[in-house]
């Protein structure tokens, strides 16, 4: 039946459009931290697709809120007052920590960058924009455009001037031999020399934890010290929150709290975990950046009643049990128990990441060179061994991806610590 659907897929969709394993598979349901194929064999998901299914698959909570409002109106567009997406909305702009904020919701976390460029561009009345080398900001013409990673930006083409900026790597690079101290001031340098050479952009954005790039970060407080030289020149600061936000750090409800010691960005998006797998996207900006657009605008979709319904009761459960906090202790104890195993795997080059979002990257032994070959092997042994993780990385996709659902139990997490282990001892 997968093969015949297999077959179906690719005489319909793209050729581009990625798909893991040799052996394609399709789930079929979920429950709690497990979801289920068509063959009936039951998996612990340590990826929550993409990073989306943020505190659990089928939560009771979120599927009857979903329920309820879709026998009372699923859809009616921006052009209505809508209670869900006011609701959403005033939580959201709270959590925020941005003064005066206004929310507007997509349907994505692409649709939700391109409309933090809008923003910008309209606002500064320039079109380059700062981005971070290896980063990734989503699929449209636009993102892909500010998108510095070589293996998901198909096109040179963009309506915008990018310039790529240091810091987003910290183990790789011409920087990587320095301290945190050196390494955050050569990047500011090198921000200050970049900015010296052409006008004043109208943004930085950037992930505080690179996602697709394979969970790498810069030293605490790098961001700040951008900040305080995009302050002077008045360019905005675009926190991509899309697989940061929510908690899932542990540390921080939001990824740029760990560079937050100048206050807030001046524009935040957000997506995927909030609506634990309804299509929610959004932008937070202060009041004077969200209405500098001087034309009528609307969204079909964005906040639409279901998928807000959904976001407010997974945004209750998720602060009721302190799923953040969760992260964090759970999350700990992965990342030291797979540091462990790390340890006499001579293809693990580094463990990294923080609370529930934690990359191992392998390389060919006894270099720094990549291993597509050996992280595809270890994707394919782990759901051997009933495990799903991910793939990212900005050198030939050899980084291993684990985000499981936030409300992960520590028993669920040494299971699939156990199976990830035996899988890259196989390697």
């Amino acid at each position: 039946m997968t093969r015949d659907l297999f077959a179906r897929h690719r005489a319909v969709l793209p050729d581009w459009l990625a798909l893991y394993y040799e052996d394609p598979l399709e789930i079929t349901h979920g429950e709690g931290r497990h979801v289920w194929d068509a063959a009936g064999n039951k998996y612990l998901d340590f990826f929550g697709g993409i990073l989306t299914t943020m505190t659990a698959h089928a939560l009771p909570e979120v599927t009857k809120a979903v329920a309820e409002q879709a026998g009372r109106i699923i859809h009616s567009s921006t052009l209505y007052l809508n209670r869900p997406m006011v609701e959403l909305a005033e939580r959201v702009a709270h959590l925020s920590g941005i003064p005066d904020a206004r929310v507007f919701f997509t349907t994505s976390g692409t649709e939700a960058n391109d409309t933090a460029l809008l923003l910008a561009t309209a606002y500064r009345r320039s079109n380059a924009i700062l981005a971070m080398r290896n980063s990734y900001h989503g699929r449209s013409f636009g993102a892909v455009g500010i998108t510095g990673n070589r293996g998901w930006s198909p096109t040179s083409l963009s309506p915008l001037q990018t310039l790529y900026v240091h810091g987003g790597v910290r183990s790789r690079g011409p920087y990587a031999h320095l301290d945190d101290r050196e390494f955050v001031d050569a990047c500011v340098a090198d921000l200050k020399d970049l900015l010296g050479h052409t006008r004043a952009p109208a943004a930085l954005i950037a992930e505080p934890v690179q996602g697709v790039g394979g969970f790498t970060s810069p030293p605490d407080g790098l961001y700040a010290a951008f900040r305080e030289v995009l302050h002077e020149r008045g360019v905005l600061w675009i926190s991509d929150e899309v697989q940061t936000g929510w908690g899932r750090t542990g540390e921080h409800f939001w990824g740029w709290q760990a560079h937050g010691r100048n206050g807030p960005p001046d524009i935040v998006t957000f997506a995927k975990g909030i609506g634990n797998g309804m299509s929610i996207g959004g932008v937070v900006a202060r009041a004077e950046i969200m209405n500098c657009l001087d034309a009528n605008s609307i969204s079909t979709f964005g906040g639409t009643q279901v998928t807000m319904a959904a976001g407010l009761a997974n945004l209750s459960y998720l602060l009721e049990h302190d799923l953040q906090g969760n992260a964090r202790r759970v999350g700990g104890l992965l990342i030291e128990r797979l540091r462990a195993v790390a340890a006499q795997v001579p293809h693990v080059r580094e463990v990294r990441g923080r609370g529930l979002m934690i990359g191992v990257e392998l390389t060919r032994p006894g270099t720094d060179e990549a291993a597509p070959d050996a992280a595809s092997a270890v994707l394919e042994e782990a759901r051997a061994g009933g495990l799903l993780v991910g793939k990212g990385g900005g050198h030939d996709t050899s980084v291993l991806r684990v985000a499981p659902p936030m409300s992960l139990t520590v028993a669920e997490a040494e299971e699939g610590a156990a199976i990830l282990e035996r899988a890259l001892r196989s390697i």
